[in-house]
């Protein structure tokens, strides 16, 4: 099964050339489950926009009580090396849009890293997601909270860590815990482009600054408060329904 494992968003561990940002990358991203890992203790789960699986699998291994585990995303393909390569009595792989899952059974913990900033209405997933949660089950998310619409074509919405926690606050949503991850970039070797990843990175970025004044000021104001640094937050929230 091809994937390509140069993609910005759809990474594969078997595929990444060693000391890339690709494997940096991965390593954030196996940090954000092992957190999520911590806080579930049995029960089914749900993990939407799993890409490949991997993350998918690590839940099914590291949790001992877990009932069983149901990997959803778009990607027809993803999903397909999911089934070949992390195939795992608990793990169910789905080919479904995200915005439209939708199961008669109910989840006790539902996870989604790095999903709602690609989202045209972030609010209606999290509404959706909310319906498929058992009462006080938990939804752990995470995004980054640093500016990323600007060089990543694939984001659509810019969150801080006030407006993160709103979207789900004004839905209801506790607070349980959270984990912030920060990543250093160098801007030249962004400029360079020196990864095949980084080539799908957007193009004409200052014509893109002189169209999106906007998107300018926050850029500007990100490498004044946090430098060349990309900062994540996951959070474990809470439904008070």
């Amino acid at each position: 099964m091809s994937i390509n494992a140069d993609s910005m968003e759809r990474i594969v561990p078997d595929e990444l050339q060693a000391g890339t940002t690709g494997q940096e990358t991965l390593a954030f991203h196996l940090e954000r489950y092992d957190f999520a890992a911590k806080h579930i203790a049995s029960g089914n789960v749900l993990d939407i926009a799993c890409g490949v699986g991997y993350g998918t699998s690590l839940i099914a291994e590291k949790v001992d009580r877990l009932e069983s585990i149901t990997g959803v995303d778009i990607s027809p393909n993803a999903i397909q090396y999911a089934k070949e390569r992390y195939a795992h009595s608990k793990i169910k792989f789905i080919a479904a849009d995200a915005m439209l899952y939708f199961e008669d059974n109910k989840y006790d913990v539902i996870i989604s890293l790095e999903t709602i900033e690609h989202l045209p209405k972030p609010e209606l997933f999290i509404d959706n997601m909310q319906q498929l949660l058992k009462p006080n089950g938990l939804m752990i998310t995470s995004v980054p909270v640093t500016p990323s619409v600007d060089a990543n074509p694939h984001h659509l919405t810019d969150f801080t860590q006030k407006s993160f926690r709103k979207i789900f606050t004004s839905r209801g949503f506790s607070e349980v815990d959270s984990f912030m991850q920060i990543q250093s970039y160098s801007p030249f070797q962004v400029a360079a482009r020196t990864e095949p990843r980084m080539e799908q990175m957007r193009k004409g970025l200052l014509k893109y600054y002189l169209q999106n004044p906007g998107s300018a000021v926050k850029r500007i104001a990100s490498v004044f408060q946090d430098g060349f640094n990309n900062k994540y937050l996951t959070v474990v929230w809470q439904s008070q329904l």
